[in-house]
């Protein structure tokens, strides 16, 4: 800190006070008994001003700036507007003057109307105050910041008046009063007293806190002065200017409402003692932290500098002054204090009270002194009437290295700055700060009276944490410091010194002139290197363990800054004439030099670029390149990638510069690596595009690769990858590689002569062609070749479709003769017109398009134009499959009717569809009619198992029936007979129960009956005999033998109703049966124990009466012969079936039954007959010629009794002797046998089905084809002529 005079001024009395306008434009003293109003930016005197009477010793002016006051010996404050006119005035007499003219000249106060310089001054008649005014000299005067109060001090009494008020009010003080100062809000002021206590009252006079020094009436309290809050500041500056002073202050009295209370401080005082530095972080910004506002500053004549709280407490010791105080003033924002008295000078200390230096030398006691606002500018008043004028100069001391930077603030503070991260951390020496030192981990602070060291924490880039390693406790002069790892390095005009961390000089280097720079250029610890330059011009270059110094060079003028390169090949050096010179070290070489430079420095991470700065202008030089230019304004001192660390007035930042110019100039010079190496210091992504293009039209691939991969552009990417994939097969035409770039790039006229220098003409029609460029390609072939223009039509026509121009690409299509894709376009737009008029022109030799015409007729739904394409092309097939998809059964069925081979590509299809639609019936004779008898016989399963399930078992009994004819027509395979066989008759038999079980089930489940009961009881024996083994799956033995039950009790039949509720109670019965077998199981015991013989079944061929309960089944107990039911009242029918001879065939046997041969009839006579004496009357009987033959007859009383069947067989003659009405023959298709059966009772009509050959009572037949229009059994409707 310097302090440079700005101008100086003397007058004949002693200057006790001094005022600046708040603006800082004019400086009010009081000298004498005169206000004396300077210029404060030349020491201009503007006007003399006089009031009093005699000697001024105090001057205030308000915070607004509207008005002044001033106190004098003479007991009389006067109040003086801004204007230099006093508007009042108080004295003993206490009146109040309303206006006052002040003449310059004369220097005398004229009551009332006066004339001077053309104006006139309005005075009021004289107003007595009430109350007493002062009775002594006025010693001091405070204008309240906030409102314009007025305390104006005299030796024994305080006034406080306001315009408000028409007294003024007046308290007693127990001691002279020597100086006063309002807290920045306004509410409370701090009176210094003469017997060394410090009165701390509120705006109404009333004391709140008393401070008793320990000096007593010793250490008179000679000035007083409360730190500046910027928090008020702000509020008053913001105010509107229409608000009245009183709405401001209550507003600002609401929201900082006064709680002090009274009290009593006894302060003991003593020497400050040496604190160690603090450190702490101070990332948030040092400036930013708004420091506590109401810190009171006292002064006494004990020669002690004190701070204290609005509380009274008091902050910290004592700090010893040496001299007699007369006066203290805050700077602006309260960071600096100034201190005047008996030592006959103004010394500057911080606000906790740390001596900085001294500001200017007097040559009498300095009675006061007090800081331009807003400004270093500081103006001092002395005894002798010297007026002296001052501007503070803040050196700036500061070290920087690489990304680190550490500077003074506040003048006792150091802040180490990262430039990167802008982490910031705080060390506090609490002494004034007068050299900075930085290198890698070590810190080197000099303080007056030492040299301190810190080192980091931690080996950590980032780490910002110091702590203290060394402490040299001796004072040093010198002029820079330098810090290495094991030692200091102390400048001192021509001499260096160096100094290990203990204090011990290792070695010292004498120049031959002054130094002017030095820097640590780096190495191993203990032994680093050391740049020195000097003012003749003399650069050396010093390692610290070696005693010579080497020269490095010599140039005519004193250097300024120095900067070595990263691989210590080059030297920066700026000189005094501001001139910036590059040298080859080891040649000594002068490479280049460039003007307008004040300070320079390398890029550390590139090795040919340098960046020096000058005029406000940033330049940055690479390798011999003109220089590219930038506005910057400050000092460059660092250079790392992009990053430029500049200093600018005090305050160090880190300034992202875009390396782009020197790069362009590397490119322009196709250098493109070192172009590469500029960009990845820092350029922007239209740089590193550029950069990217350039080395690719360079064909320096590697360099393009690096730099598209920067930028992200994977498309030139693959055209690099693709390139390096061609040159390791051998290609090595770089014409052609070039115009592949050039084709990316666009440059598309550039790329087809070089495609055509290269040969290959094919790759630049293809580009015109794919960029639709027709055109040029035209242009570019240069012929008129009918299968080259075919094949740019037929591309111009690709064009037009990607265009969305599709009928004009169809006709482009139809002219280059591509049918194909013109169909194809035409049936994705529905444009049926079209398609016709193309297919129908089209030769029936075309098959492709005439099938995709066809294709796009069935898609539009236009069948007819479909089959007319395949008619014309003769696709039968795809014709049976368009009927078959279009569901055109009948044109389908009439085709297949002309063309047998593809019945299963019509029927099989037809099925499908038949039972996706639930036609399962017709579905399975399709089947059947395609010759797809597994398919047919899945289906009936699948239909048999879900009328199972369902209860549905009529239909089962129709689909069981179904299955078995199926599986008799596959029967006729002779690899399937057997097992085919086999599963007909199961399913006959299963055909046969289901059919009389469905009677069972409606009984069971419905309430009303619709059968006889004779005909339910016949229908559950006959289920009882046939379910002597496995019960097929839905029948129900309960329901059988409860309906057998019931009807047997019914009908008589009591022993057989007993054995079925017997049966019953063995099974598990369903609840709701389960009381009425209980009951019938009670009350069937009541019955006689044997059955009705109207029930009992006959036997039609041997005449025996078989038991209700068989246990052989449904066969004759006695002969074995197999009963036949009907398939309606499952009545035993009178037929017996019989067999034929060998050797007589179906046919024949059909013949001769045809034939009828007439039979004998028996003749019933009375024969008379005479013999000897008796005359008799004989009946003779007589038989037909057969009646020996007929084994009917002859076996109708034979009782077999034998276990084996004997089956009836016939011959010839037998069957000639038959009637055709007596004979039932069941035609089953091969491989089955017929059967014949033969009716007993001729009278009794039996009708046979000629589907399913089931028999019935003709009568029953007929009602059941009245009610149902079909067999009940096989469901064949009457007009059904097939059988």
């Amino acid at each position: 800190m310097r302090a440079v005079l700005t101008w100086r001024d003397k007058v004949e009395q002693c200057v006790y006070d001094l005022a600046f306008k708040p603006d800082g434009a004019q400086l009010i003293v009081a000298a004498g008994s005169r206000l004396l109003v300077y210029d404060t930016s030349d020491g201009t005197l503007l006007q003399p001003l006089k009031g009093h009477k005699d000697t001024v010793y105090c001057v205030a002016y308000a915070k607004d700036g509207k008005r002044f006051a001033s106190g004098s010996a003479d007991k009389s404050v006067i109040i003086w507007t801004s204007k230099l006119e006093g508007i009042l005035k108080y004295t003993s007499w206490s009146i109040i003057v309303s206006s006052l003219y002040l003449h310059p000249v004369r220097m005398n106060v004229f009551p009332g109307l006066h004339k001077a310089r053309g104006m006139a001054v309005n005075a009021a008649l004289p107003v007595r105050l009430a109350g007493c005014l002062h009775n002594d000299s006025i010693q001091c005067v405070s204008y309240n910041p906030v409102t314009h109060q007025l305390a104006s001090c005299s030796s024994s009494d305080i006034g406080l008046w306001s315009p408000e008020q028409k007294s003024v009010s007046k308290h007693k003080s127990s001691s002279k009063i020597t100086c006063c100062s309002w807290t920045n809000d306004g509410q409370y002021l701090a009176l210094g007293m003469f017997n060394g206590v410090v009165s701390i009252r509120n705006k109404n006079g009333e004391e709140k806190v008393k401070i008793e020094r320990p000096g007593g009436s010793l250490s008179p309290i000679w000035s007083i002065s409360w730190n500046p809050s910027s928090r008020w500041e702000n509020f008053w500056m913001n105010i509107e200017i229409e608000d009245s002073e009183e709405a401001i202050v209550s507003r600002y009295f609401q929201e900082i409402p006064s709680t002090l209370k009274s009290a009593v401080y006894s302060s003991q005082g003593s020497e400050a003692e040496e604190d160690e530095p603090e450190e702490e972080d101070d990332s948030a910004g040092d400036d930013s932290l708004e420091e506590r506002n109401d810190i009171l500053a006292v002064a006494d004549w004990g020669q002690k500098l004190s701070f204290y709280q609005l509380s009274g407490k008091q902050i910290g010791k004592d700090h010893s002054l040496n001299f007699d105080p007369c006066c203290i003033s805050y700077f602006t924002k309260g960071e600096y204090i100034l201190l005047g008295g008996s030592d006959k000078q103004v010394s500057l200390f911080t606000k906790d009270g740390v001596r900085l230096g001294a500001v200017g030398e007097q040559t009498s006691w300095v009675w006061t002194c007090k800081v331009k606002p807003d400004s270093n500018y500081v103006v001092v008043g002395c005894q002798d009437g010297t007026i002296s004028f001052y501007q503070l100069i803040f050196s700036t001391v500061h070290g920087l290295y690489k990304d680190r930077y550490a500077y003074r603030d506040s003048m006792t503070d150091v802040i180490v700055q990262h430039l990167i991260t802008e982490q910031k951390v705080r060390i506090k020496c609490k002494e004034l700060v007068k050299k900075i030192a930085i290198y890698k981990n070590r810190l080197a602070i000099q303080l007056p009276e030492k040299i301190l060291i810190y080192e980091l924490y931690s080996e950590d880039s980032l780490d910002m944490r110091y702590r203290v390693k060394e402490k040299i406790a001796r004072k040093f002069e010198c002029n820079l410091l330098v810090v290495c790892a094991d030692h200091i390095i102390l400048c001192q005009e021509r001499r260096l010194q160096c100094l290990s961390f203990s204090g011990v000089k290792e070695r010292e280097w004498q120049m031959e002139s002054l130094i002017r720079y030095i820097k640590v250029i780096g190495g191993p610890p203990g032994r680093e290197g050391l740049l020195v330059g000097l003012k003749n011009g003399q650069i050396l270059k010093i390692f610290v363990d070696n005693l010579f110094a080497i020269v490095l060079l010599k140039q005519a003028t004193a250097v300024r800054c120095l900067d070595m390169s990263a691989s210590r090949n080059k030297l920066a050096v700026v000189d005094e004439n501001d001139m910036c010179l590059v040298y080859d070290i080891h040649t000594k070489e002068l490479l280049f030099q460039e003007p307008n430079a004040n300070s320079v420095a390398w890029n550390t991470q590139c090795e040919d670029m340098l960046c020096f700065s000058g005029g406000g202008y940033l330049n940055i030089k690479a390798s011999t390149f003109p220089v590219h230019q930038q506005k910057l304004q400050g000092f460059v001192v660092g250079y790392n990638g992009s990053k430029i660390f500049c200093l600018h007035v005090f305050s160090m930042s880190a300034v992202e510069v875009p390396q782009s110019a020197p790069m362009y100039q590397y490119l322009d010079r196709k250098m493109f690596r070192e172009a590469y190496q500029i960009a990845c210091l820092g350029v922007t992504d239209t740089d590193w595009r550029e950069l990217a293009m350039e080395a690719l039209e360079g064909l320096e691939f590697e360099t393009a690769k690096k730099a598209f991969t920067r930028v992200q552009d994977l498309r030139y990417l693959e055209l690099i990858n693709s390139i390096e994939e061609r040159k390791k097969r051998g290609e090595t035409n770089n014409d052609l590689f070039l115009a592949d770039v050039f084709s990316y790039q666009g440059k598309f006229h550039e790329a087809a002569k070089l495609y055509k220098k290269s040969g290959h003409e094919n790759l630049a029609l293809d580009m015109y062609t794919e960029l639709r460029m027709f055109e040029y390609a035209k242009d570019f072939l240069g012929s008129e070749d009918p299968k080259e223009t075919k094949m740019l039509i037929a591309k111009q026509a690709d064009w037009a479709r990607n265009i969305n121009e599709p009928k004009a690409a169809v006709e482009m299509y139809i002219s280059a003769g591509e049918h194909c894709k013109a169909i194809e376009i035409s049936g994705d737009h529905g444009w049926v017109d079209m398609l016709i008029d193309i297919a129908r022109k089209l030769d029936k030799a075309e098959r492709e398009p005439l099938l995709m015409c066809a294709h796009f007729f069935k898609k539009l739904d236009n069948p007819g134009y479909a089959a007319e394409t395949y008619l014309k092309i003769g696709d039968l097939k795809s014709l049976v499959q368009l009927h078959v998809e279009t569901q055109r059964w009948d044109e389908a069925f009439a085709l297949g009717e002309k063309h047998p081979e593809f019945k299963d590509d019509i029927y099989v299809p037809y099925a499908q569809w038949l039972a996706e639609n639930d036609r399962f019936e017709e579905a399975q004779k399709a089947f059947h009619k395609a010759g797809r008898q597994g398919e047919a016989v899945r289906v009936l399963e699948q239909l048999t198992h879900n009328a199972v399930v369902e209860s549905r078992f009529s239909d089962a009994a129709y689909y069981y029936w179904m299955l078995s004819m199926q599986c008799l027509d596959i029967a006729q395979d002779p690899a399937q007979k057997e097992v085919m066989l086999g599963k007909f008759h199961h399913f006959q038999h299963l055909a046969e129960l289901y059919h009389g079980y469905h009677a069972i089930h409606r009984y069971v489940e419905e309430p009303f009956s619709f059968h006889l009961p004779e005909t339910l009881f016949n229908i559950s024996r006959f289920l009882l005999h046939s379910l002597t083994k496995d019960t097929p799956l839905g029948i129900s033995k309960v329901n059988t033998l409860f309906t057998l039950a019931k009807q047997s009790k019914a009908l008589g039949a009591y022993k057989l109703a007993r054995h079925a509720y017997d049966k019953l109670q063995g099974l598990q019965i369903p609840a709701r049966f389960q009381k009425s077998i209980e009951l019938g199981s009670l009350t069937i015991r009541s019955k006689p124990f044997h059955d009705s013989e109207e029930l009992v079944p006959l036997c039609y061929r041997c005449s025996t009466n078989n038991p209700l309960l068989n246990n052989l089944g449904n066969v004759c107990i006695n002969c074995r012969q197999p009963f036949v039911f009907s398939a309606s009242s499952y009545e035993v029918l009178h037929l017996v079936e019989f067999y034929l001879e060998e050797g007589i065939t179906d046919e024949e046997a059909v013949s001769l039954i045809d034939l009828e041969a007439p039979r004998l009839k028996r003749e019933n006579k009375w024969q008379e007959i005479t013999s000897n004496n008796a005359q008799t009357l004989r009946l003779d009987e007589s038989m037909d010629s057969v009646g020996e033959d007929d084994p009917f007859t002859a076996k109708l009383s034979f009782e077999q009794g034998g276990s084996e069947f004997v089956p009836v067989v016939v011959s010839r003659s037998v069957l000639r002797s038959m009637s055709r009405r007596d004979v039932l023959i069941k035609r089953w298709p091969p491989p089955l046998q017929w059967q014949y059966f033969r009716s007993l009772l001729p009278d009794a009509s039996i009708t046979m089905c000629p589907s399913c050959f089931q028999m019935f009572h003709s009568e029953d037949y007929e009602l059941l084809l009245l009610q149902h229009t079909c067999c009940p059994y096989c469901r064949r409707r009457v007009d059904d002529p097939s059988p």
